[in-house]
């Protein structure tokens, strides 16, 4: 018998044959009245807060906001090549040129210096954008490996908390889960940024800009 197979017995036995139907307490808020234009604003704070860049922009303006992005994370020199874009990004955010995730080895997506990706939901109290997996966000990988990630949020996408954010996913997708570009602290409370993860996140919001 193994470890784990030993624990679960002793819980089985602790609980005898006949279990208690208790009804848990779900005390938290499940839903969120504050206006589209509040959330989108907590969501952009928060994001600025954790250090990520968010740039908003109407629908018709999303390569030209993208394209922006990327000029200013990797430096006027950059190229199309040096982009890897999610295969179900659609192809009016795309910047041209840039190369369509193939499935290749993960190692093989080092060689680039960013990606282009959408979001299954973002959460405005977190400041949390959550990609599952789906043509869209593209794989895991996608999003960890470069050093720039570029995320196109759509205003609709956007929900004021958790438990919002969570009843519009599917939980056996596999989930990621960004607050912000990678960053650790040391022992000595040091900020380090770059060691799980992209180290600049720029979050393109579709959605009226300021002042419009």
């Amino acid at each position: 018998m193994t470890a784990r197979e030993e624990v679960l017995a002793r819980i089985r036995t602790a609980l005898g044959d006949r279990r208690p139907d208790v009804e848990v307490p779900r005390g938290y808020r499940t839903t969120d009245d504050r206006p589209a234009g509040v959330l989108l604003d907590v969501l952009t704070d928060r994001l600025e807060d954790y250090r990520a860049t968010v740039l908003r922009c109407a629908a018709d303006d999303v390569a030209t906001t993208v394209g922006a992005a990327l000029g200013a994370a990797l430096g006027g020199g950059w190229s199309p090549a040096d982009v890897v874009v999610a295969p179900g990004v659609p192809a009016a955010w795309r910047p041209a040129g840039a190369a369509e995730d193939d499935g290749r080895p993960a190692a093989g997506l080092t060689a680039f210096a960013a990606t282009l990706t959408g979001v299954a939901v973002a959460i405005a109290e977190t400041g949390t954008l959550v990609l599952d997996g789906s043509p869209r966000c593209g794989r895991r990988a996608l999003s960890l490996l470069p050093d720039c990630l570029v995320c196109v949020v759509e205003a609709g996408q956007v929900v004021g908390g958790v438990p919002g954010g969570l009843a519009r996913l599917d939980p056996r997708a596999p989930l990621t889960m960004v607050s912000g570009p990678s960053a650790t602290s040391d022992i000595e409370l040091q900020r380090v940024e770059g060691v799980h993860g992209p180290r600049t996140l720029v979050v393109v919001l579709v959605a009226a800009p300021y002042g419009r």
